[in-house]
């Protein structure tokens, strides 16, 4: 048994949506969630300048004693995660791999999408990691960049002219592919994954990044002996590097339940 908590970092609050998902598989564990809500999004930046802020990320969740990370950015995954590995002695689990994997699972004419920030799409590691996992696999990959401002700015409703014609901008070209199943390679975009199902249609299986990072997780932590008593319900402490107005409110959006205490702001420069 181990007390200790998981950290979770990204850009901006979708990250909050692989905190959703781990508090579903992993209940009884303790959450530190960290969300550089100045600095989001990072889909657009250098590979250095990304390097650069996930180091700034992972010191301040070490402030804290924990016993695993969570990435739950999809641009990080993509451009940081073996830096971060090989720097920092404890489990750290990114979200590529894991969706990759189940991708494949469900994959029938082994076409499948990714969607995903400029920056994940230009590292090439979603289509690497699925065609070294199957050499047959088609991939077709689509940036998409103004999602995650529209989801921090909670334009996610179906019935929103902006973000559905967005989407369908984005979208129709990658169904023109023949694709069956699609990656959301962003742990923002759960949030529209009505709107991206409807854009889609019922022939498109959807597969979410943070979910299957979250299940990883789950199975590292057996794998080490890191669980923490099943019979006991975690806690989450909620941190951002901006003023946190609003937190509640955006927060329970991604998390789907009504939040009641506020995050505390970090000066994440300090790291």
């Amino acid at each position: 048994m181990d007390m200790r908590p998981i950290g979770v970092f990204d850009s901006g609050l979708g990250g909050l949506t692989a905190v959703r998902s781990l508090r579903e598989i992993l209940p009884e564990e303790n959450l530190v969630y960290f969300g550089d809500t100045a600095r989001v999004p990072y889909g657009g930046r250098a590979r250095e300048t990304l390097l650069k802020y996930a180091r700034q990320d992972v010191r301040f969740l070490r402030t804290f004693d924990l016993k695993a990370i969570l990435i739950a950015c999809g641009t990080v995954s993509t451009t940081s995660l073996e830096a971060l590995q090989a720097e920092n002695a404890l489990p750290i689990v990114g979200v590529v791999e894991p969706t990759c994997r189940r991708a494949l699972l469900v994959t029938r004419r082994k076409k499948v999408g990714v969607i995903a920030t400029l920056a994940s799409i230009r590292s090439g590691a979603y289509e690497a990691a699925l065609r070294r996992l199957d050499p047959a696999v088609e991939v077709f990959g689509k940036a998409c960049p103004l999602f995650v401002p529209l989801v921090e700015n909670g334009r996610v409703d179906r019935g929103d002219v902006v973000i559905e014609t967005v989407a369908r901008e984005y979208l129709e070209p990658l169904l023109d592919t023949g694709i069956d199943t699609l990656i959301l390679g962003c742990t923002h975009y759960p949030l529209l994954e009505e709107i991206i199902g409807d854009v889609c249609g019922p022939g498109v299986t959807l597969v979410s990044a943070g979910e299957e990072s979250a299940f990883e997780l789950k199975r590292m932590l057996k794998a080490r002996e890191l669980r923490a008593p099943e019979e006991r319900r975690g806690e989450v402490s909620f941190y951002v590097s901006e003023t946190p107005e609003n937190f509640e409110d955006i927060a329970s959006l991604f998390l789907r339940e009504n939040l009641h205490h506020a995050a505390r702001r970090i000066n994440i420069d300090e790291y």
